[in-house]
């Protein structure tokens, strides 16, 4: 053996040198301090290549202990990233600092401290780290241009994980400056606009018209950007020839498996407290188990909840598939023979649809998470009822229909509510008529807003209650409404609170006025279910059926209207026609015991017989 940085790795009878003898070889020359950067990088990849991390931090330690070199910040950052692997964090942290320290103007360095300390939760750290590289400056759009948008891109990623809305606009709005070719990053950017309501949400930007923004867009931000069923097609079916790996093995038998009781797995990573599993639990408790085994594939966090611990004592078998990347969750489903596979998470936030593209079940199905067609070619089903998909409207699906006979959307009878406020206790006003939109403020459009201030206008004290999502759109809404005239303390913001609360607050407005062409679904369920009447604008798409559907169940037609003039006329007569008005408020008061929509015990029995009627036979 020699220290000039080559090993001898000569063997008895010209073998050829094990893994294991040249990790042996290489401590040895690292301890005499002579051994060259280049061939323990080379080793080190071998040894990870094997899956030996642990000896490759062990190999770069040693080298680090007994070697002066002026490319010392290389194996120090070398280490830090095998220490990030091995989920040693604080050590990672260290030796990314010892590495900057080696070399003050190492901008992957500094990077990947950024990254490591977001990875400890400490992501305002984090900011303040790749701040500093904007600052100084080590990257900018001229200047390690690659790394720039790399800096930019986190930033605005952490920032909208924070709800730090306009610093993260801002940051994507800079990088799409430098780089416009970059559809993820306009995707984020226009969501952002459409969370701040930072109208219209839909402008050009340096190097981009307003098509390309739009053909780059979400399929959820374009349910509210659009009404038009084509496009949310088109929008679905980029995101999943972008996204989802289509070239998979498939796993499905091409026959049933006859089991006695039929195999029912729902996907989600929503069992916590969100919407999905309100509308979702009570499903799950009331399915028959003498027909049915239910299966949950779960991947949310445990946030501890009554309703998670709900959701997880209704099913037989609760699988937590976090961990596992999505063939061998897709392996794990098929082991399970299950016989039909319902997704419920569609394409929104943690969505995993390669799962679905294994086919693991020989029926797939999309439910509740996602408002409109999935795009997805291995989805063979969309749950539905004939309001929400008209017959003329399918060819706008992917999936065929799963017509269910009285309302798609399951509810819950047992969610709690806290006791009854009155105006004072919410901050209302003690007079006048309370229209209220406890939407998500991404759903809202100008042109509805607009709607929203003729009403007032038309309506001497009234007043609009809104949910107060951040202070960016509310300053929005606020500088919109003295634009149409309207005295912004007219709208009054409430904040987000428990839901036995939330669903309380309905018992004091008076009217719900529901976004479009994005509809409420669960907040529009949480209404009714509280006696508050919901009036809603119906388009074309799911998305903007979604409240439609449910007052067709109630038997509540004159509720749903079709334009936004006769949207604006039936608010202004509901809170003008006093008579009119406790009439409806007396109708939805007893179609709330004797329709279908809250009925759960026959959805229970729809739901069911509608899943039998697809399941593959033996």
């Amino acid at each position: 053996m020699n220290f000039s940085g080559k090993i001898d790795m000569a063997s008895p009878a010209g073998e050829q040198p094990t893994l294991e003898s040249q990790l042996a070889a290489a401590l040895q020359a690292a301890e005499g301090g002579g051994f060259e950067l280049g061939s323990l990088i080379s080793l080190a990849e071998r040894l990870a290549g094997a899956a030996r991390l642990n000896d490759v931090a062990t190999l770069y330690q040693r080298w680090l202990n007994h070697t002066v070199s002026p490319l010392r910040h290389i194996a120090l950052f070398n280490l830090a990233v095998v220490l990030g692997q091995l989920e040693r964090l604080p050590e990672a942290e260290a030796t990314y600092r010892k590495s900057i320290e080696a070399k003050p103007d190492f901008i992957q360095g500094w990077f990947n401290l950024g990254t490591v300390l977001e990875r400890q939760g400490r992501g305002e750290h984090a900011l303040v780290i790749w701040q500093s590289m904007l600052d100084h400056p080590l990257v900018g759009p001229n200047l390690n241009r690659d790394m720039y948008l790399l800096v930019v891109n986190s930033m605005g990623r952490l920032q909208e994980e924070r709800r730090q809305f306009a610093a993260a606009e801002e940051k994507l709005a800079a990088s799409l400056k430098a780089d416009p070719a970059q559809p993820k990053v306009i995707q984020h950017w226009f969501h952002l606009r459409q969370k701040q309501c930072k109208w219209p949400a839909l402008q050009p930007i340096d190097g981009l018209t307003v098509g390309e923004v739009l053909k780059a867009t979400s399929p959820l931000a374009m349910l509210s950007a659009s009404g038009d069923p084509g496009l949310q097609l088109a929008t679905a079916v980029r995101f999943v020839n972008e996204r989802v790996n289509l070239r998979v093995p498939l796993l499905k038998p091409e026959r049933g498996y006859g089991h006695a009781r039929l195999r029912i797995g729902f996907l989600s990573s929503d069992f916590c407290m969100h919407a999905v599993s309100f509308l979702t639990v009570e499903l799950f408790e009331l399915l028959d188990r003498q027909e049915f085994e239910l299966y949950g594939y779960c991947w949310s966090r445990d946030d501890g909840s009554e309703l998670r611990g709900r959701v997880v004592r209704a099913f037989d078998h609760f699988n937590h598939i976090h961990a596992l990347d999505d063939a061998a969750a897709a392996q794990l489903i098929r082991s399970h023979e299950i016989d039909v596979l319902i997704d419920l998470q569609g394409l929104t936030s943690g969505a995993r649809p390669n799962i679905l593209a294994y086919r693991p079940a020989p029926v797939q199905m999309t439910y509740l998470g996602f408002p409109g067609t999935s795009g997805h070619p291995c989805i063979d089903y969309v749950i539905a009822d004939r309001f929400l998909i008209p017959e003329e409207e399918k060819p706008f699906y992917t999936e065929a229909p799963l017509y269910l006979p009285n309302v798609f959307q399951s509810s819950d009878r047992r969610r709690p509510v806290a006791p009854l406020p009155d105006r004072a206790a919410c901050g209302l006003p003690e007079s006048g008529f309370i229209y209220c939109s406890f939407n998500n403020n991404y759903k809202f459009t100008p042109e509805v807003f607009d709607c929203w201030m003729r009403i007032l206008s038309r309506v001497p004290g009234s007043w609009l209650w809104l949910l107060a999502d951040n202070e960016w759109s509310q300053a929005s809404m606020i500088e919109r409404a003295g634009q149409c005239g309207i005295d912004p303390s007219r709208l009054i913001f409430a904040p987000r609170v428990a839901p036995p609360l939330y669903l309380a607050r309905y018992t004091a407005a008076e009217l719900f006025l529901d976004a479009y062409p994005f509809n409420a679904g669960t907040t529009a369920n949480d209404a009714l279910w509280m006696g508050l009447p919901v009036l809603t604008l119906s388009g074309r798409t799911f998305a903007s059926r979604m409240a439609g559907s449910l007052l067709t169940a109630l038997e509540m037609p004159e509720l749903i209207t079709y334009s936004l003039a006769e949207y604006e006329e039936r608010a202004v007569s509901l809170a003008t026609d006093e008579a009119g008005y406790k009439a409806l408020r007396q109708r939805l008061s007893g179609a709330r015991q004797t329709s279908p929509l809250f009925d759960m015990p026959r959805f229970v029995r729809d739901f069911a017989q509608a899943v039998k009627s697809v399941a593959k036979p033996v």
